[in-house]
């Protein structure tokens, strides 16, 4: 199915944000399908991170319009984003680490069923990530790994529409991995939509339907991951000699060869 035939559910418009003389996010601009899994790469220091924060209002645009369900996000708080159906993962994990792995569950603000039913998600959703036995353990015993499934596993407990996962896959061994990549199709399946940020160039080109590629703060490509694989200007991009939008050459410690999808 065309794009043009597709029900956008997010869109990015000329957002920007800047911290001191530093343009992380440079006039990017995108749109998200409804019910795909959509991938955001590009090489340290790209911009992704702070498009995921500015999308969910952890910081606010300096420009730009943030577009769900036809109203504009941009400078709403973290907890009204939230609230509307959006939520996230964190690259450094957020469990607490005082609490146990069921009580991490049940901390999600905005529950809005009771208590024994949302005991019975949570549960359910602790299943599912495989963590199971670990349910009465400490959040900051449990490995990086554990962590980062408690947090997706947490992050289900409001079935949300739109769900922004970043870097899930570090961390985790293989086979916990599988495991979850295996419930991200599940959940497309189901008609949610997800947007993932990844360094792991295997799990986004086997599993997002639509890729986008930031470089210094702009998007410089889209499109299935074949032919994001071929394109040259995101191959340049990753592992060529340069230049910024403005012409002006990379700073010395910027991007280079070994950084693909870092930052």
């Amino acid at each position: 199915m065309g794009e043009a035939a597709e029900r956008i559910v997010l869109e990015a418009r000329d957002l920007r944000k800047s911290f001191g003389g530093v343009r992380a996010v440079d006039g990017c601009s995108f749109v998200v399908p409804a019910g795909r899994i959509s991938g955001l790469i590009g090489p340290n220091g790209s911009g992704k991170t702070t498009t995921f924060n500015l999308l969910t209002g952890l910081t606010a645009p300096d420009g730009g319009q943030v577009i769900y369900k036809g109203a504009n996000l941009a400078g709403l708080k973290p907890h009204e984003i939230f609230r509307k159906g959006i939520t996230r993962t964190f690259q450094i994990t957020r469990v607490f680490r005082e609490m146990t792995v069921l009580e991490n569950m049940l901390s999600v603000t905005g529950l809005a069923v009771p208590d024994r039913v949302a005991r019975e998600r949570a549960a359910e959703l602790i299943e599912l990530v495989n963590l199971g036995h670990l349910r009465a353990e400490y959040g900051g015993r449990l490995s990086y790994g554990q962590q980062k499934l408690l947090e997706f596993a947490r992050a289900l407990m409001t079935d949300p529409d739109l769900i922004l996962l970043d870097e899930p896959a570090a961390g985790v061994n293989r086979t916990l991995l599988q495991h979850l990549l295996d419930h991200i199709h599940r959940l497309r399946e189901q008609g949610k939509t997800i947007v993932i940020v990844e360094h792991d160039m295997n799990v986004i080109m086997n599993l997002c339907d639509r890729i986008f590629v930031m470089d210094y703060g702009v998007k410089i490509a889209e499109g299935p991951p074949a032919d994001i694989q071929r394109n040259d200007r995101v191959l340049e991009a990753y592992f060529g000699r340069r230049r910024r939008p403005d012409g002006s050459a990379p700073e010395p410690g910027g991007h280079g060869p070994g950084s693909v999808g870092a930052g």
